[in-house]
């Protein structure tokens, strides 16, 4: 009987039922447009920060670099062989700076893996390297303060003119600039390199530990011209090409990956990394493993994804707090609003019902069970109002992935480039400027947001069948004698 009932009166009701459904469904949808939206701002932020950390990082230690002495000079010096003024010949020279960071002992990495909650840490070493090659006539290059030539972008790649002086002769010469990066070939799966993906030739193998081989990243190899086989020289070693990676988001770490030991080489650093990455045993327990970092290993600085997090700008950060705050107040307000019309529709209907179900009562029928029909008719409008919503709601979510908006993230110091790895990751030693990475935004739907649209749906079938079997509930045989007259 009450399905029989519950059948015949939604049908007989339609127009009013479907009024009550679809305002639930306007709420239950912008729900799942704006979790989704949010979700897929997450995931923007996360690729943001894996373009910085590098795949499976949780937070990286680093020695803010010191300030340097009134008296001391940070210029490095290029000195070449005096020639004849029609001499053709061209020389270069290399200087290989260690970038962003004081070092750190390598020991300093065993120390931090063996901390409670650390299941992972792995050293890396950033260097820049200036090459200036040319011809000169007389006396010595010195390069100025400001670093030299201009750079090509964020990769630090580029060549120009450099900022600075031949001393006592002539020249005609260029700077290059680009960002080397001393990774553990033996620990593959930490740190920035992991960010980028191999997409000609290999990586590197866990034994070529001191080799003389070098990973080029994608954007770079296409600037220099660079492919599998090439041979790079740096600071007059040579360094056969043995992979190209292509960084997943924005910019990639370094122009060039070289073996640990060879940076440390190069860079006059050995046993010295820049940076530590560190993978926590648990995530939920990063805030812990960094004080726990900081207390027992001292003159360090431990940034976390969180903290990165901080300094990210642009129009991603403003879309990520509009999503997040005005988002979720405004699906808050129209959900309570929604909710609010529901129930005082159905409470609405049922007044209109008097007659019905005063007749009811005067047959027998009592007030619970007249008060169970109309809960039944609202949990009916509920679940189809649910419906309506999820469906809405996914369409909203394709229809903003399927455009893809772009957004842009601005990362305060950079993360790779002239900064190399070390750059980026927070602190008072970063150094590099600024750099915008554009994002794709997506709206993935999971399962949890469907399942908060479903109870959401079921939350707002039984407020509205509140209101009405209140009402109902009041109702006597009476009031249908006083209606009929």
């Amino acid at each position: 009987m009450f399905f029989t009932y519950l059948r015949r009166e939604l049908r007989r009701r339609r127009k009013a039922a479907l009024v009550v459904a679809s305002g639930l469904a306007l709420g239950i949808a912008l729900v799942i447009v704006v979790n989704s939206v949010s979700s897929g701002m997450g995931r923007a932020q996360d690729k943001v920060l894996q373009s910085l950390y590098g795949l499976g990082t949780d937070m990286t230690v680093t020695k803010a670099a010191a300030a340097p002495s009134a008296n001391s000079s940070e210029r490095p010096r290029f000195n070449f062989d005096a020639q004849d003024s029609d001499s053709d010949e061209e020389q270069s020279s290399d200087r290989v700076l260690v970038q962003g960071f004081q070092t750190l002992a390598t020991s300093t990495v065993t120390k931090v893996g063996d901390q409670k909650g650390v299941a992972d840490a792995v050293g890396g070493l950033s260097l820049q390297v200036i090459k200036v090659s040319g011809q000169f006539t007389r006396g010595q290059f010195q390069q100025n303060d400001d670093g030299g030539g201009r750079q090509g972008g964020p990769g630090g790649g580029g060549t120009g003119q450099p900022q600075g002086e031949v001393q006592g002769g002539g020249a005609n010469f260029d700077v290059n600039n680009y960002s080397v990066f001393g990774t553990d070939v033996t620990e593959p799966a930490l740190g920035p390199l992991t960010s980028s993906e191999i997409t000609s030739g290999r990586t590197f193998k866990t034994s070529e530990t001191d080799a003389k081989v070098v990973v080029v990243d994608s954007a770079y190899a296409k600037e220099k011209k660079y492919k599998v086989g090439s041979t790079i020289t740096i600071k007059g070693a040579k360094y056969k090409t043995i992979g190209i990676a292509t960084a997943s988001s924005g910019d990639a770490a370094a122009n060039l990956y070289i073996p640990l030991k060879q940076a440390q080489t190069l860079g006059d650093a050995k046993n010295k990394v820049t940076t530590i990455y560190v993978k926590a045993t648990d995530s939920q327990q990063i805030d812990t493993v960094k004080s726990t970092i900081q207390k027992n290993i001292s003159g360090t600085t431990v940034t976390t994804s969180a903290d990165l997090a901080d300094t990210v700008s642009g129009s991603l950060s403003t879309a990520s707090s509009l999503a997040t705050n005005v988002g979720k107040w405004l699906s808050i307000a129209v959900l309570v609003a929604a909710f609010l019309v529901a129930g005082l529709l159905t409470s609405s209907a049922v007044s209109r019902r008097v007659r019905e179900f005063g007749t009811l009562k005067a047959l027998g029928w009592r007030s619970g069970r007249v008060t169970r029909q109309v809960v039944g008719e609202a949990m009916v409008n509920g679940l189809l109002g649910g419906a309506l919503g999820i469906a809405l709601g996914l369409a909203g979510a394709y229809v903003v992935t399927a455009i893809s908006p772009t957004l842009q993230a601005q990362l305060g110091g950079g993360g790779g480039g002239a900064g190399g790895p070390g750059g980026g990751f927070g602190g008072p030693g970063r150094q590099a400027a600024a750099r915008t990475l554009d994002v794709a935004l997506t709206a993935p739907v999971s399962a949890t947001t469907v399942a908060i649209a479903v109870a959401l749906a079921v939350a707002g079938g039984l407020i509205a069948g509140a209101f009405g079997g209140w009402r109902a509930s009041r109702l006597r045989p009476a009031d249908a004698l006083r209606r009929v007259e």
